[in-house]
């Protein structure tokens, strides 16, 4: 892991002219000040319309509190609780330290902590995220008290697999992960004409969230459904290995932009899926216009904004930010796409006779004839295409960069796809994918070392006793996969790259620690990952066909790892691609 130096807590630029920096700190201070005051005449608002409701509120958390389902999202405090919790009459908790001595950075007056990512005074860029993770354990151990992040809850970082455990194990039916307020924003106030009670399962929680999944998690997670996509996945990627090999220039090596050709993909696979339709992403000569690279371009503003938006001053909950109107502008283009492919879809489906419908029905007919309604597939596709795409192709950049950069990992991969599949023509199965014990293992430990995803979360529901202190409900807590997938606490011989370590005793696996909660890349429970399979899927027959049939290189400068919404490589991946 990359470290910085602890004294990085410290301002940077310290040699400054001071009435400089006075002057800075003095202009955001101001803007912070009319922000928090900004917030508080409308919480006296608030406070208004819920004395003028006063008793349909009363009547409303009656009904909530006689169906026990108060499941609102703790930290916007609309939800109503026991005087005394329960866990502050146990003994755990009366043991417990307070919540305030959990150690972690100080923050300032008015600016917090927030002003370690602000321009000219900050500490820190939002892809230095990974490095404070790390860092943050390095200095204050295995939990960790991030607060004064203005406009958001306290984050609390927790190192300690064991309590991260306990988290997850103890949460109910509707665990709440921290909101995406950017999101949830979009889908309930700009865009409430089209999502209205349906928001879908990203940026949603509670019982909206559970109702939504709990109507297309079946369809999705159908090992049916599943089977049915793994020939077509298989014609785009051979599609997409021809288009690599096009791409290669005088000493066999793809371009410097490859990340996007990867985009492209992976958005034809999620397209299959999700719109059932291939939207050509691999056609020769896209022009920067052209529908497919307009998606392209805005899943990855979208997704890669998230954090800008969210961990620096929210400016854009109280008016219109420019990077704010681009990314409904972002949004609104998504929700348009689908649209047009799932009504197609559903015109499709009317005109059609039982005849033509040989054979397991598509994931988006499934969701179309079992809901009877558009809206529904519409939101689903919009939810996996958003996250699907640039979640996927950074995870497959950062594999392929590990693979071209351990040739020995890569050639025991190889030598696996050839026993399988003598032939390299051969179709690919289920089965055959399910032997692929050594590529399986080598995935596992990209995302243990280097996880695409830094880290998972939680908004706790309820008071809870987190390492030995007191830790109050609406608090979001942190699971930095990043860090504790590489704790020699948890994994024996973290800091060496070992694929054998995933792999049963029969297979060639080789014994030691690897705690269950270390590394979680799909987390964990009711809100694991609605799309993993398909993820699984799609990157499993990209790199069979590509190591069964290439050797890919990397003869440049190393790369250095980066934070834009995902974790990876930071730089061109140039790999150099031979037919073998």
């Amino acid at each position: 892991m990359n470290q910085l130096p602890k004294c990085a807590w410290r301002a940077k630029g310290t040699g400054c002219a001071a009435p400089a920096f006075r002057r800075t700190v003095s202009k955001i201070a101001g803007a912070q000040a009319q922000l928090l005051q900004s917030e508080q005449r409308q919480r006296r608002l608030d406070g208004q319309q819920q004395r003028d409701n006063s008793a349909t509120a009363a009547t409303e958390a009656a009904a909530a509190a006689a169906a026990g389902t108060a499941a609102v999202c703790p930290h916007l405090g609309l939800e109503q609780e026991p005087a005394v919790p329960r866990i502050h009459g146990t003994a755990e908790w009366q043991n417990a330290l307070a919540y305030n001595e959990i150690p972690g950075p100080k923050p300032l007056p008015i600016l917090g902590n927030t002003w370690r990512l602000m321009p000219i005074i900050g500490q820190y860029t939002i892809s230095d995220v990974a490095k404070i993770s790390s860092l943050l354990h390095d200095r204050y151990g295995r939990i960790v008290r991030f607060s004064g992040l203005i406009g958001r809850p306290d984050l609390l970082f927790i190192y300690d697999a064991d309590e991260i455990e306990k988290c997850y194990r103890s949460e109910g039916t509707t665990p709440f992960r921290p909101s995406m307020p950017s999101l949830v924003k979009y889908k309930s106030v700009v865009r409430k004409d089209f999502f209205g009670e349906l928001g879908g399962v990203v940026g949603v929680h509670g019982e909206p969230w559970r109702q939504f999944r709990s109507r297309v998690q079946k369809p999705v997670l159908q090992l049916s459904t599943i089977r049915r996509y793994l020939q077509p996945l298989e014609l785009i990627t051979e599609d997409f290995l021809a288009r690599c090999e096009q791409l290669l220039d005088a000493n066999e090596e793809l371009p410097a932009d490859f990340d996007n050709e990867i985009h492209k993909w992976s958005l034809e696979c999620i397209g299959h899926v999700a719109l059932d339709t291939r939207l050509g992403c691999l056609e020769h000569n896209l022009t920067p216009d052209s529908e497919p690279q307009q998606i392209i371009d805005a899943a990855k503003y979208a997704l890669r904004n998230v954090a800008t938006l969210e961990l620096k001053a929210p400016y854009w909950r109280y008016f219109p930010t420019p990077l704010w109107t681009r990314y409904v502008k972002n949004m609104n283009f998504f929700v348009g796409v689908c649209m047009k492919y799932i009504q197609s879809a559903t015109e499709r489906l009317k005109t059609q006779d039982a005849s033509q419908r040989a054979g397991e029905p598509s994931l988006l007919e499934k969701v179309i004839m079992s809901e009877k309604d558009e809206k529904i597939a519409t939101i689903m596709a919009l939810d996996l295409i958003l996250v699907g795409i640039d979640t996927i192709s950074m995870a497959v950049c950062s594999i392929l960069y590990q693979l071209a950069t351990r040739p020995v990992e890569q050639q025991k991969v190889h030598e696996e796809l050839k026993r399988l599949l003598p032939d390299a023509n051969t179709p690919l199965t289920i089965p055959l994918l399910d032997q692929m014990h050594h590529l399986k293992a080598f995935i596992k430990e990209v995302f243990r070392m280097y996880s695409t995803v830094i880290g998972n979360g939680r908004t706790l529901q309820e008071d809870s006793v987190i390492c030995g202190y007191q830790v109050p409900k609406g608090v979001q807590a942190v699971f930095p996969t990043i860090v504790t997938g590489n704790m020699e606490e948890y994994v024996t011989d973290a800091a060496t790259f070992r694929p054998e370590r995933w792999l049963k005793a029969h297979q060639g696996g080789t014994p030691g620690k690897l705690h269950p909660f270390a590394s979680l890349p799909y987390g964990y429970g009711a809100r694991m990952c609605l799309g993993r399979r398909f993820a699984d899927l799609e990157m499993q027959i990209l790199l069979a066909k590509l190591l069964r049939n290439y050797r890919l290189e990397y003869n440049h400068a190393p790369l250095d790892y980066a934070v834009t919404f995902m974790y990876a490589p930071d730089g061109p991946l140039r790999f150099k691609m031979t037919r073998i």
